[in-house]
């Protein structure tokens, strides 16, 4: 039987340069999309999905996400008394939505460093992992049908979409094997082919489920000439070493918030789904056209 699924690890560390001078004194995880900041969207995701423990790889200057999932007892003071009781509840609720632990990122360059940092916390139980950038959003939350097909099939799976087929070159593309309708077992990964030579239109997201042999993969990377510590390789390592790997074709719609025209999009798309501006956001649309 299958180990439940209930950690996950979200790497923000990152320095956010492509939103500068936005992010040059918070965090680009905090950035809002409407009224609510890109990372709880991400958490709320994990928490949706059945996941009890957030574990939040952090750098420096990312004091601010640490503050936004915590209890402040002076602003709970100040809304008790201002009567503004429909605040100080959502306060409350991104509090406890979860258990938090940060963690420091240390180590060599490469998104595979806070995977090794929080190593000692997952121990030998399989986890999600979701990247600060990636926010999906859809009537069933991405990472709880990624633990769906982990659930079926058992073995780590890559949360995966569809791209035109001009776009491919953007990504890490899959060479798959389908198994059953927009689940597939993985042969390969190709970083940013020629568009003539993708084996798919099928791309990486930011979300994975992997089993405790990542860190051992990613332990086996050297990193002679200045090499990044990347996911990607030690998947590498382990689809070589036939480890079982799938992919899940995710339901919903996926915005990469490191990206501002993608993350524009995801406001936008949010305004709509708002029934308080969904009018007054289309008259002001049609206008500007």
């Amino acid at each position: 039987m299958n180990k439940k699924i209930t950690k996950a690890v979200i790497p923000v560390a990152g320095f956010g340069t492509r939103f500068f001078p936005a992010t040059k004194a918070q965090p680009k995880q905090m950035l809002p999309i409407l009224d609510k900041p890109v990372i709880q969207y991400i958490v709320e995701e994990m928490v949706e999905s059945g996941i009890k423990q957030i574990i939040l790889v952090t750098g420096a200057d990312k004091r601010a996400i640490e503050d936004h999932f915590d209890y402040n007892d002076a602003l709970a003071l100040h809304l008790e008394k201002q009567g503004k009781k429909d605040v100080l509840e959502q306060m409350e609720k991104i509090s406890n939505m979860a258990d938090f632990i940060y963690v420091r990122q240390k180590g060599p360059y490469g998104n595979g460093t806070p995977l090794l940092n929080v190593q000692e916390i997952i121990g030998d139980e399989p986890f999600i992992c979701a990247f600060g950038d990636d926010v999906f959003m859809g009537e069933k939350p991405a990472v709880q049908q990624i633990i769906e097909v982990y659930n079926q099939y058992g073995g780590s799976v890559i949360g995966s979409f569809r791209v035109d087929q001009n776009k491919v070159n953007q990504y890490g593309v899959l060479d798959v094997e389908k198994k059953e309708d927009k689940i597939y077992q993985i042969k390969d990964i190709v970083e940013k082919p020629l568009v003539k030579d993708a084996p798919s239109n099928l791309v990486v997201t930011g979300r994975y489920l992997f089993t405790p042999d990542i860190f051992k993969a990613l332990k086996e990377i050297q990193l002679d000439g200045g090499k990044e510590l990347c996911v990607s390789d030690a998947i590498d390592i382990l689809l070589g070493q036939n480890k079982p790997f799938y992919a899940r074709e995710i339901d919903g719609t996926y915005y990469d918030c490191g990206n501002k025209f993608e993350f524009l999009k995801a406001i936008v798309d949010v305004g709509l789904q708002r029934p308080e501006f969904k009018k007054d956001l289309i008259d002001y649309l049609k206008a500007k056209i």
